[in-house]
């Protein structure tokens, strides 16, 4: 007690001797943290002031012209339709576009609508065909392929199928004549310019060459007395024919609707899938006709370029000058 006796009244008596801290020189100066805050600044994102295109009402050029109603009450339903989107108060139907939307470009239309039906069509066809006659095309891939030892009894169960042999005809005709057409463009050899009148020739061009050639070749039998020999090669010769109605049809939607490398690959396999097909009936005809008549290699190669290669250059020479002519 005597101890924290003396040291109260030691506090208390020395406490007049002591002096406050005199203030830091540094204190006065200025603060350098205190700096204004950039974020106050104003926003620098441009407000979009672009009007809106709907719901304000724009500029009607139509709006001066006069509706047009029906008369004695036909039609009624589309006129009316037609007046009250050319005079609506907030879509401009009646508007003329003035100027393209910026980065807009004029775009248009292909014009292959119409192939686009025809390709279609054939493949509707092709279908429909294929259901209704399901063992005609067995025995047909069949004999084609010559999966089997049986051919002589499938070319006869073909043979007595005239139907479905027809319609295959035709539908050689078709897909093999929109082919030609296309070709044709390709080569730019379509001078009268319109492509469907060019698609007609070329079906009617093929329908009367084979004619004129199964006439020929059964006239021909008739006068040699070959007419096993005759019918053989002009089953074989429709058979391959058939064959190549049906193969074209993947194609000719590459070559109708493909541009750049596809286009040109599809252009040289269906190259190479003619000039195979009919290298392959040139051997089956050789084949078929050989065993029932005694003929010459060099005879049978003469026969197929007089009568094979030789109609054809001459159809297409005759097709160069008609379209020079009605050109």
């Amino acid at each position: 007690m005597k101890y924290l006796l003396v040291l109260f009244l030691s506090c208390f008596l020395f406490t007049g001797s002591l002096y406050a801290q005199q203030p830091d020189s540094l204190g006065a100066a200025e603060d350098t943290l205190v700096v204004a805050d950039t974020l106050l600044a104003a926003d620098t994102i441009p407000v979009n002031t672009m009007a809106d295109s709907v719901s304000k009402r724009p500029a009607i050029i139509s709006d001066t012209t006069a509706w047009q109603m029906p008369v004695n009450g036909s039609g009624h339903s589309g006129i009316i339709t037609g007046a009250i989107l050319q005079h609506h108060p907030y879509f401009g139907f009646g508007s003329a576009l003035q100027a393209l939307p910026p980065g807009g470009q004029w775009r248009k239309a292909g014009g292959k609508e119409w192939i686009f039906y025809i390709l279609v069509l054939l493949l509707m066809v092709f279908g429909f065909l294929k259901m209704l006659f399901p063992k005609y095309f067995s025995d047909l891939f069949r004999l084609f392929f010559r999966t089997t030892i049986k051919q002589r009894q499938i070319k006869e169960q073909l043979m007595q199928t005239p139907l479905p042999s027809l319609l295959l005809n035709a539908f050689f005709v078709l897909s093999t004549g929109l082919y030609v057409s296309f070709m044709m463009q390709y080569f730019e050899l379509n001078t009268i310019g319109n492509f469907w009148l060019l698609l007609l020739y070329c079906c009617v061009g093929l329908s009367l060459m084979y004619f004129v050639k199964f006439a020929g070749l059964k006239i021909a039998g008739w006068l040699f007395n070959m007419e096993e020999a005759a019918d053989a090669y002009v089953f074989i010769v429709f058979v391959v024919n058939k064959m190549l109605g049906i193969l074209l049809l993947p194609f000719l939607v590459l070559i109708a609707f493909t541009v750049g490398g596809v286009y040109s690959a599809g252009l040289t396999l269906s190259w190479c899938l003619v000039g195979g097909l009919l290298l392959y009936r040139f051997i089956l005809t050789y084949s078929a006709v050989r065993n029932l008549v005694r003929v010459n290699p060099f005879h049978f190669i003469l026969y197929i370029l007089a009568f094979e290669i030789a109609p054809l250059l001459l159809i297409y020479k005759a097709l160069l000058l008609f379209f020079r002519i009605t050109a």
